[in-house]
């Protein structure tokens, strides 16, 4: 079974049309094993009952925002050491630092290619 068809991914984004084009990068990697949730508090609660390997999380959410849902996982015994990526429109050097602090895997910048999103996960879950 290859690396692809274990990986389970959570893609979390409170606008449709941003959940829709990370998950059309998945479809083109022929990844299947993946889920999507509109906020972060859904997405941890979701997470806590059900692991994955990797969450796919955007910075602005209301409520609980991209770092906040980092923070939760890391916080949380049984998921703490479950692979994240950031993505963000802005990225400032605040919460660059508040990521890494919190143990943010990779972070990615909109708008990004398929290839650009490829090469990032791949750097937290290795070649795909």
């Amino acid at each position: 079974m290859s690396r692809k068809d274990q990986l389970r991914i959570m893609v979390v984004d409170d606008t449709a049309v941003s959940r829709g084009l990370i998950t059309q990068v998945l479809d083109w990697l022929r990844i299947e094993n993946y889920q999507t949730c509109n906020d972060g508090k859904e997405a941890l609660q979701a997470i806590s009952q059900s692991p994955v390997h990797l969450v796919i999380s955007d910075y602005y959410m209301p409520g609980l925002d991209g770092l906040g849902l980092l923070h939760g996982l890391r916080t949380t015994k049984g998921i703490e050491r479950t692979g994240f990526i950031l993505v963000t429109g802005r990225a400032d050097e605040t919460m660059m630092a508040k990521g890494r602090s919190l143990g943010m895997n990779n972070m990615i910048l909109k708008p990004f290619t398929k290839e650009q999103m490829k090469t990032c996960i791949e750097q937290v879950v290795g070649p795909l």
